[in-house]
């Protein structure tokens, strides 16, 4: 798959339920700080923040785009808030099977994120991820036009890459999200469907992903569909 003219693949990794498990404790804890987030900030009971929550992944793809559209919240504050996680190191669950293909895989690699900086530089380190990757594209770097744009914005995602001189063509996007990897195909970059700690996600998340519905299907957008990284390395040989 990812082999080109002027050399390997550009591999950009997402990194909740990509490079670890978040479905087990960090989105679990991360739902909840949101959900008292918008209890105190917009004045409403715990099921009606849930609700809006939710609400606002559905229909933005991140529940800040939502608060930051419909209520003025600050991006910055909300994402202060609640990424802390003070005992994330007992959060974190990955195989370190996955940490060895990513190290053997040739390219260039980065990181593309929705989340805050400093937290997915945490995640990195307390994983030992943050060595084999070049950069990380966090939620910081998706602004354009003074207004914020995460996945799945096709404008950002063009303008991130041109802003590291990363042609799409030669970019690999690898994500659990479906929506996102639309958005990366709809301006030429390929995508791997992530599979691996989709079944966890669907059971807590049922309400909120239809793409959980049809995991022993592929999208034709989808490049390719893997359970394990080490699937990268026999895609890059044919």
């Amino acid at each position: 798959m990812p082999s080109t003219a002027s050399g390997v693949a550009i591999w950009l990794f997402d990194m909740d339920n990509t490079l670890h498990d978040a479905s087990w404790r960090v989105f679990p804890m991360m739902n909840a700080e949101m959900t008292a987030y918008i209890e105190r900030h917009l004045g409403v009971g715990h099921a009606e923040a849930n609700r809006i929550r939710s609400h606002f992944w559905q229909r933005y793809g991140a529940t800040l785009l939502g608060l930051v559209h419909e209520h003025g919240v600050k991006a910055e504050h909300f994402l202060e808030a609640t990424h802390r996680f003070p005992q994330l190191r007992r959060m974190l669950r990955a195989d370190a099977n996955q940490r060895a293909a990513i190290r053997r895989l040739p390219g260039r690699k980065f990181v593309l994120t929705n989340a805050p900086r400093d937290y997915a530089l945490r995640v990195l380190h307390q994983l030992r991820l943050i060595r084999l990757f070049e950069g990380v594209i966090s939620i910081e770097d998706m602004y354009q036009f003074r207004r914020i744009r995460p996945k799945p914005d096709a404008r950002m995602l063009r303008h991130v890459l041109h802003r590291r001189g990363l042609r799409p063509a030669r970019c690999v996007l690898i994500e659990d999200t479906l929506q996102h990897i639309a958005a990366a195909r709809s301006i030429g970059m390929r995508g791997v469907w992530f599979t691996r700690y989709a079944h966890r996600a669907a059971r807590r998340h049922r309400d909120l992903t239809s793409e959980r519905a049809s995991l022993h299907g592929r999208p034709g957008y989808v490049r390719a569909k893997m359970t394990t990284l080490w699937q990268l390395h026999s895609s890059i040989l044919r």
